[in-house]
């Protein structure tokens, strides 16, 4: 996750992903919207939604392949779904994330059409990519890219922690407590559906991310009660300080 390492075969598998999905452009078309999409995974302000996540959720997308209808279609959507992606706007976290799935699937419906894709085809790719800012229970191709994309939830706790590091990171403007708070709301909600994952191999991930989600709302809770203290000793360090000016 966050590394800038741009592996050698991911461009010509997003070629592969677009030919086997219909594209029927000049193949060199084909590799060029290939780089445009590494360089916008490559954008320095991502710290997790970068080329390591990309890489991490084609793999995931491979490893649930065997529950798809359109295994290329879903790795097109994995392709586009951070597409458009800022860190920058202020409450961009508490409300959505960076990702703009909305203009990203957008974005996949511009790139797509001019590789010569399929109204129908490029319709489904938008649509999984649009489908994610709910996550959703899905079925089908929607419920394997929402479980490959939920899949950093399951992963060891040393590396879950490496994950929610880089999140931090890549909302460092936004203060701690409203990114304490923030944060708490999207654990909460996940942890409140009845299953995160919905592909018949992904709920083999189930425990392990419930774990890890629920050790994050441990260390939430003692995060928010170092704010509380410091808080509090900042209130007391004040008081004593108009006490002694007054008393002077």
């Amino acid at each position: 996750m966050g590394t800038t390492v741009i592996p050698g075969w991911l461009v010509p598998a997003y070629s592969r992903a677009a030919v086997g999905a219909g594209a029927t452009a000049d193949p060199r078309d084909v590799q060029a919207a290939g780089d445009r999409l590494v360089y916008r995974w490559s954008e320095p302000t991502r710290r997790f939604h970068g080329i390591g996540h990309l890489v991490d959720l084609l793999q995931y997308v491979d490893e649930l392949q065997q529950e798809t209808q359109h295994p290329h279609i879903v790795r097109l959507a994995a392709w586009y779904h951070g597409a458009i992606f800022d860190a920058a706007e202020r409450a961009a976290y508490a409300k959505r994330g960076g990702e703009d799935e909305v203009a990203s699937a957008q974005y996949a419906r511009d790139e797509l059409s001019q590789a010569g894709l399929e109204a129908a085809a490029v319709d489904k790719v938008a649509n999984l990519v649009a489908g994610l800012a709910r996550h959703a229970t899905g079925l089908g191709d929607a419920a394997v890219l929402s479980d490959a994309d939920l899949a950093v939830l399951a992963s060891d706790p040393q590396r879950y922690k490496h994950y929610v590091k880089s999140v931090r990171e890549e909302y460092a403007h936004i203060p701690t407590e409203r990114f304490l708070a923030a944060r708490r709301a999207i654990v909460t909600k996940i942890l409140s559906r009845e299953r995160i994952y919905t592909t018949p191999l992904g709920q083999g991930w189930e425990a392990q991310a419930r774990q890890n989600l629920q050790a994050e709302l441990a260390w939430l809770s003692r995060e928010d009660q170092v704010l509380l203290d410091t808080a509090a000793l900042v209130t007391l360090t004040e008081d004593r300080a108009l006490h002694a000016s007054s008393a002077s």
